[in-house]
């Protein structure tokens, strides 16, 4: 049997409903829908077909949605989407903020959500708002006024401050700082007894630098010096370091000077050497220029014999003084010489 148009329509109507309904139905989940309200908290159709659409998934969204909501956090479902969809970790996020809001800490859920996608854990940010961390630092050496080498451990108790751990520095920043305030106090130190006296001496000198936690991610605490040390007499081996330095420069002077000194004899006596051949070259023309001197009559033998007297004489003062060198000016004396 035929249909007639106005069933037709009337099927067709059907037909598109139960599609329409369909769609609807696979686009909202009408069980989470359901256990939100029974939770107490509401999220509307509107917002499971648009995390739908988006591809997310809508059972953890609503899932910490209730919880969030449950422990008095004051989140959104739009801002749970945005921050998945940010590539953010939402639960984690999330048990920030009730852990905060149970510790009675002022965190604003935009401030958590930007300290996650900042790359920062945020959970444990709370947690060392809560609970202060305590950072030993290794051993720091300096020097005393003193010479006297001093070694210092200290412990930092930190707690993190929320509003300025976006941008601020790491632990890293702070045990630098903590460990140049150190080095200053122990370089400071007349001797190195107030130290061991006092030590809260470095920490006060630590704790009044306006810097200190400027910038950074903490609030400090406290500074606790642990441990200190007394080590070796820097200055003591200083001074024998420069004492070996001034003995070595003064023997090397001194092997200078003998080496010129050496040198200096040496030429001098290649000097005298040369002077006693030109006497000895002088001495043998003596005999030659006399006996010219007698041919031509310029002197007379009894001159030639009065000198050779005082040439003996002289020789011979000079052999009782022990004296030899007057005897480059004696004139070898043949007993028979001819003269003509």
């Amino acid at each position: 049997m035929a249909m007639s148009g106005e069933e037709i329509v009337t099927w067709a109507i059907i037909l598109v409903s139960v599609i329409v309904l369909i769609t609807f139905l696979s686009m909202v989940n009408i069980g989470l829908w359901f256990r939100a309200i029974l939770s107490g908290t509401y999220v509307s159709m509107g917002e499971l077909i648009a995390i739908n659409v988006k591809h997310l998934n809508a059972k953890y969204i609503v899932d910490n949605y209730i919880k969030a909501r449950k422990a008095g956090v004051d989140i959104t479902v739009n801002q749970i989407q945005n921050h998945i969809q940010a590539h953010g970790n939402i639960e984690m996020v999330i048990n920030a903020l009730i852990a905060s809001h149970n510790a009675n800490i002022d965190l604003p859920t935009a401030t958590a959500l930007a300290i996650d996608l900042a790359g920062r854990d945020v959970n444990d940010a709370v947690k060392h708002t809560i609970t202060p961390q305590v950072v030993e630092m290794q051993k720091i050496t300096a020097v005393a006024k003193n010479g006297i080498e001093v070694s210092v451990v200290a412990k930092i108790t930190l707690r993190v401050n929320l509003k300025r751990i976006i941008g601020g520095a790491l632990e890293e920043t702070i045990i630098a700082r903590v460990a140049e305030g150190i080095v200053t106090a122990i370089g400071n130190a007349r001797d190195h007894n107030e130290l061991l006296e006092k030590p809260d001496k470095v920490t006060k000198i630590i704790m009044n630098s306006p810097t200190l936690a400027s910038d950074t991610a903490f609030d400090i605490l406290s500074i606790d010096i642990s441990d200190i040390e007394v080590g070796r007499n820097i200055g003591a081996e200083l001074e024998i370091d420069k004492a070996e330095a001034i003995k070595y420069i003064s023997q090397a002077d001194a092997e200078k000077r003998r080496s010129e000194a050496i040198a200096s004899e040496q030429e001098m006596r290649a000097l005298t050497q040369e002077m006693r051949a030109r006497v000895v070259a002088a001495e043998a023309n003596v005999p030659i220029a006399i006996a010219r001197a007698l041919k031509q009559g310029n002197i007379t033998v009894t001159d030639y014999l009065k000198f050779k007297n005082i040439q003996s004489d002289t020789a011979m003062r000079n052999a009782i003084s022990g004296s030899g060198d007057g005897d480059m000016l004696a004139l070898p004396i043949k007993k028979k010489t001819k003269i003509t």
